[in-house]
């Protein structure tokens, strides 16, 4: 341990990357303030054909108001894939889901420092649950800021209700819809590597209080200008929970590369 603990980098190792951006995150809040809606909009599309055909689409969203009290995000996340076998021409669906999230952060202080409502919905026709929904209230502000990284924060309790699926058994006692108590705790790190780069690591954390599920959700990003208000972005995402349905694992994880509209 103390050979790791000792080692550490001579230079950054994004330093020679490219000359870095000249609009921080807030400057780009600051360009659209008073817009009805800004942010980006990706989408995915995979086709195979062979002894098995498959198409895979994937929409995800990320959209802002900025006003003079409130500043507004709005989220969606949707995936859809098909399976069709070449010989019997048989379709099956083998993944399908859509998560929409909004949050209204009320400018208290100076800089970013607020208070948040936040709510979600998430379906996800193979986890076992018809639904999963979390509202959240709390504090929000920035936990660092420098010339080429910010870090944010979220946190705040909340309520967390799901419904399981009817095609599942449940044991005698168990009731279908449950409802608890949650502390919420996101993070959201922006770092500008480049003129035409970013990398983002968002995290978020919902720690049941009432002995139901605990959830993680973590997308880690790397997003690329390429031409105009088009960029490329290679994302990994990791979600856990920690109280699954029966045959169901806890954790999810999804590898993409996606294009990107920002407007």
């Amino acid at each position: 341990m103390s050979i790791f603990s000792s080692v550490s980098w001579a230079v950054d190792p994004f330093e020679d990357f490219h000359q870095y951006g000249e609009l921080s995150d807030e400057e780009i809040h600051q360009l659209h303030a008073g817009e009805i809606l800004y942010g980006d909009i990706e989408f995915g599309f995979i086709a195979n054909n062979g002894n098995t055909k498959s198409t895979a689409f994937k929409l995800k969203s990320n959209l802002y108001q900025d006003f003079e009290h409130w500043r507004n995000q709005f989220k969606i996340d949707s995936l859809y894939k098909e399976e069709t076998d070449a010989n019997t021409d048989d379709s099956d669906v083998s993944a399908s889901r859509y998560y929409i999230s909004a949050q209204g952060n009320y400018k208290v202080g100076r800089d970013n420092e607020s208070l948040f409502i936040y709510g979600d919905y998430n379906n996800d026709k193979f986890s076992g649950k018809a639904y999963t929904a979390t509202i959240a209230l709390g504090y929000g502000n920035r936990l660092f800021e420098g010339e080429k990284n910010t870090v944010d924060f979220d946190i705040g309790p909340g309520l967390y209700i799901s419904k399981t699926d009817r095609d599942v058994e449940l044991a005698t006692g168990v009731k279908r819809t449950q409802e608890g108590q949650l502390l919420r705790l996101a993070l959201q790190w922006e770092r500008n590597v480049s003129k035409q780069t970013r990398f983002n690591q968002d995290v978020s954390i919902e720690k049941s209080l009432s002995g139901l599920s605990s959830r993680v959700f973590s997308e880690t990003a790397l997003v690329s200008q390429v031409m105009g208000g088009v960029s490329l972005k290679v994302s990994y995402t990791y979600r856990y929970n920690s109280h699954p349905e029966e045959n169901k694992k806890k954790v999810d994880t999804e590898l993409g590369a996606t294009l990107v509209y920002s407007f």
